[in-house]
């Protein structure tokens, strides 16, 4: 009899110690399909996770209660109920901030971080293309890009991040036929493969895809025109067993990334995001951050599951930390 009672008291131990994450989403159909499989949802329930979908169409704060709220949802609708529910519930994490997340969705100010950074260190230096911003009147391109001192070849990029549609201007008179409002970057010549570094929360993983090809002097001596693509990643193609110069496959060093994702996850106040990084062909350590996306394709991550159910475990364990420190 004794046996069994201690037996129970073990067991209602356990139950206690393994308190249910509760993580309310508020995702869009494509990145629910994309972001939570099977595979994923089966661990999180190994690990006491529960994903909970949130019902826009009910007030957040009937729902819950959440530990976490997981959301990539856009308009300034949302983004005001969000922001009230972060005021009226401070004990919820919330993934991540909206006015953060607006930040990177626009062009003009998603690299600013990484040039302010003026990043360098004994393992490379990581900057930015040279951009410039059109919002509108095409027929003045031509003298903006002169005025900046920008050169040809030019990737036009719409000036709102919720597209990855991008354009390749080889010529001065293929300029006004772009669509403002757009970014115009500096091609950097990078061995047709671009690193995508998915950052969630501590952890970094790195994985090549191929990308646009490099532009020779005589080939754009000869060739004219604007050149469109679906994004930048060529349909994201993994380059990661391809037979490729060693020289272009080799991954940025893992210091370095250490350090630019913790200075960049500081300045951009955001846990989720990747970056789309180049290396200049020629060079071994000078690479370029072209784009910032926030809450990306985890889904393409290898070992997606075990890094991020690890992440939400850890912001659940650290909340319960400080709330119990707060309350001896």
């Amino acid at each position: 009899m004794r046996l069994m009672q201690e037996e129970e008291m073990e067991s209602n131990s356990n139950e206690k110690s393994m308190k249910v994450v509760v993580v309310g989403y508020a995702l869009t159909s494509k990145k629910i399909k994309s972001f939570l499989q099977p595979k994923l949802e089966g661990l999180a329930r190994n690990k006491g996770i529960c994903f909970v979908a949130i019902d826009q169409t009910r007030p957040l704060s009937d729902q819950g209660p959440f530990d976490i709220v997981l959301h990539k949802l856009t308009g300034k609708e949302w983004q005001k109920i969000l922001e009230d529910y972060r005021l009226t519930h401070p004990e919820v994490t919330v993934l991540d901030p909206p006015d953060a997340i607006q930040h990177v969705y626009n062009r003009q100010s998603m690299l600013q971080d990484v040039a302010d950074l003026d990043f360098s260190d004994s393992y490379g230096t990581v900057g930015v293309p040279k951009q410039l911003v059109i919002e509108k009147d095409p027929s003045s391109i031509s003298d903006a890009v002169k005025v900046a001192g920008l050169s040809l070849p030019l990737v036009a990029k719409p000036l709102v991040a919720k597209s990855h549609e991008l354009s390749l201007a080889y010529d001065e008179y293929s300029l006004q036929k772009l669509e403002p409002p757009l970014v115009l970057q500096e091609f950097v010549n990078h061995g047709g493969v671009l690193f995508k570094v998915y950052i969630v929360g501590d952890a970094i993983k790195v994985v090549r895809r191929f990308s646009l090809p490099d532009v020779s002097k005589r080939e754009l001596s000869r060739s004219a025109g604007v050149f469109r693509f679906p994004r930048v990643s060529c349909a994201a193609q993994s380059a990661d067993d391809a037979d490729l110069d060693p020289r272009i496959a080799e991954l940025p060093p893992r210091a370095l990334l250490e350090r630019l994702s913790r200075e960049l996850r500081r300045r951009l106040g955001l846990h989720l995001f990747n970056l789309d990084m180049i290396r200049e062909h020629g060079t071994r350590d000078r690479f370029y951050v072209i784009d910032i996306n926030y809450f990306p394709g985890y889904g393409k991550m290898p070992e997606y599951e075990h890094i991020f159910t690890d992440f939400l475990l850890n912001l659940a364990n650290n909340k319960y930390k400080k709330r119990s420190a707060s309350f001896p």
